[in-house]
């Protein structure tokens, strides 16, 4: 679908403005379509990324700040992110032996197995709304690093 198409309108100061309006709702539509699997298993985009970062990490612990560094949405709030996935006992927080100020957490075999069924459904949701062969998606990566680095 054309983004003109999408948002119903066409009418744009340029191209410059018109590309970032694009990514903004190329996002949308990607994240929407990871939300609908997500939903139906419980968990936030937000938490998804919270298992991920710990699965990545595990065994070892992560403190809440190394978490949020690693946070796609950077303005997320890990401490109320960890409250809820402990509630569900996807996680395990404890003090840190070497220092008590320190809250550590780590990923439990319910959230790994939980993870693990996400991550299907978030890599079919890929599948089906990510129609690029390799090369485009690699012409696609480099140039949205172009537009970070900027």
């Amino acid at each position: 679908m054309k983004l003109e198409k999408a948002i119903l309108s066409s009418h744009f100061k340029n191209e410059k403005q018109r590309a970032a309006v694009h990514i903004m709702y190329a996002a949308w539509y990607l994240k929407s379509g990871f939300s609908k699997g997500l939903k139906q298993l419980g968990l936030t985009h937000e938490q998804y990324n919270v298992l991920r970062i710990l699965k990545g990490s595990h065994p070892a612990a992560m403190c809440n700040k190394d978490i949020g560094n690693r946070m796609i949405e950077k303005g997320s709030n890990v401490p109320r992110i960890i409250d809820r996935l402990e509630a569900k006992r996807l996680v395990t927080r404890f003090t840190s032996s070497k220092d008590r100020r320190e809250t550590l957490v780590t990923i439990s075999d319910e959230g790994i197995a939980l993870l693990q069924i996400a991550t299907t459904g978030i890599n079919r949701a890929i599948e089906k709304h990510l129609k690029l062969t390799e090369s485009k998606c690699a012409q696609l990566n480099s140039l949205l690093n172009e537009f970070l680095d900027n």
